[in-house]
């Protein structure tokens, strides 16, 4: 299984840590482990919790990558359609999506 290079999930952390504080306040951090081409990634609310939110995977460019949701209700991660009618796309549109789907409450 291809590894994703050290210096891509540096810059993969680097746009997603930016990115959650500024779109996410909700999240006061993101836990992001890689395994392979993969990379996890949770957040953390103001209480501790951690929310399993998605799984990226590396497309051997640091600006394209798979997107996979999270789904509690089965325990897995999978590959879903981003907004822009795609299975691979931004880092920031990824996390858009699934804190989209994990974070927001219901409208009243």
């Amino acid at each position: 299984m291809p590894t994703t290079p050290e210096y891509t999930q540096r810059s993969l952390a680097q746009r997603l840590t930016e990115h959650a504080r500024t779109a996410w306040p909700q999240l006061t951090d993101l836990h992001i482990r890689h395994r392979g081409q993969f990379a996890y990634v949770e957040g953390e609310l103001a209480d501790g919790e951690r929310v399993k939110l998605m799984r990226l995977r590396h497309s051997g460019t640091a600006s394209r990558w798979g997107f996979a949701l999270y789904y509690a209700s089965s325990d897995r991660y999978e590959d879903s359609l981003l907004p822009t009618g795609t299975f691979a796309g931004t880092p920031e549109d990824a996390l858009d999506c699934a804190c989209q789907l994990h974070l927001a409450g219901p409208e009243p």
